[in-house]
């Protein structure tokens, strides 16, 4: 392998999600030379709320859940993001 090119400085995470976004690591990184690490201590990234749904509607969920064999807090997490995408893409347009 050659050298490796070197990893720019980033203005911002924004600038940085784009250049990896866009670039093959393996020109910038020796994955070969690589460790497994494991955060901890890491918070989770997320925050509980409290949200009511008709019965007949979390009922609903929970049948489409148990079909696709998934937790139906995941996919009422899943059926917000797909929404929100959605949503978000509708109005870039």
């Amino acid at each position: 392998m050659s050298s490796l090119k070197k990893i720019p400085d980033f203005k911002n995470k924004d600038e940085e999600r784009e250049f990896w976004a866009n670039s093959d690591s393996t020109e910038y990184v020796n994955w070969k030379k690589s460790e497994k690490v494991t955060f901890s201590k890491l918070k989770p990234s997320t925050k509980t709320i409290s949200l009511r749904l008709p019965e007949f509607i979390l009922d609903e969920i929970k049948m489409i859940a148990n079909k696709r064999d998934v937790p139906y807090q995941s996919l009422i997490k899943i059926f917000l993001k797909e929404r929100i995408d959605k949503e978000l893409k509708q109005t870039v347009l």
